[in-house]
């Protein structure tokens, strides 16, 4: 945590779109203690750049040539007084030395419920059809703390949805989104004011 500790900086990584990441910024806005203050990406041109441009919140895209790009990033997060990192839609790994710097600060949300349909490959479309070819009759997403193995950390929140015979995996998709768009700002904000609160109280 930063040294003041009466706001928490956020960075969030994310590769595609940035729909999730979107959804977060517009729900954090309202919080004067909580500012999203750096976006990391590994594509150069995927939405998530018009959602940086369109917030005015600093993109760092991380090169595809370099050996050390955890110290790269860990650099940048630091520059920015980085917090807490959440993941929303970003598929790499998060490296080692990130993750110890950042010690239960890092937290991803998976569109189904772990630990089935995770690991690596296991995500977007492809869980979804997944999910459907296994007749399953029941997703939902999952928000978990990360380490050093993929949707491996500790569970926050799992929320569930019906999967009906007619559901498709666009339509599986659309029903997660909805899940996601509701609960993961929620579940940020819940988490930093209780950092704050606690720090406030030490």
């Amino acid at each position: 945590m930063s040294q003041a500790l009466e706001n928490i900086q956020i960075a969030i990584f994310a590769s595609g779109n940035g729909t999730n990441a979107e959804n977060i910024i517009s729900h954090l806005k309202n919080i004067s203690t909580i500012n999203v203050s750096l976006i990391v990406s590994d594509k150069e041109n995927a939405g998530i750049h018009d959602v940086a441009f369109k917030n005015k919140i600093p993109i760092f895209v991380i090169p595809k040539s370099d050996i050390n790009i955890g110290d790269e990033i860990l650099r940048h997060l630091k520059s920015h007084q980085i917090d807490f990192i959440v993941l929303a839609g970003y598929l790499k790994k998060i490296p080692v030395n990130i993750l110890r710097a950042y010690e239960r600060n890092v937290i991803n949300i998976h569109p189904a419920l772990l630990p089935k349909y995770g690991g690596k490959g296991m995500y977007g479309k492809h869980v979804h059809e997944a999910v459907i070819e296994n007749k399953e009759t029941e997703s939902g997403m999952t928000i978990h703390y990360v380490d050093e193995i993929y949707d491996n950390g500790e569970i926050i929140l799992q929320e569930k949805c019906s999967i009906s015979e007619n559901d498709t995996a666009d339509t599986l998709a659309e029903k997660i989104h909805q899940l996601e768009h509701k609960h993961y700002p929620e579940v940020i904000a819940s988490l930093l004011k209780t950092k704050i609160n606690v720090k406030k109280t030490d």
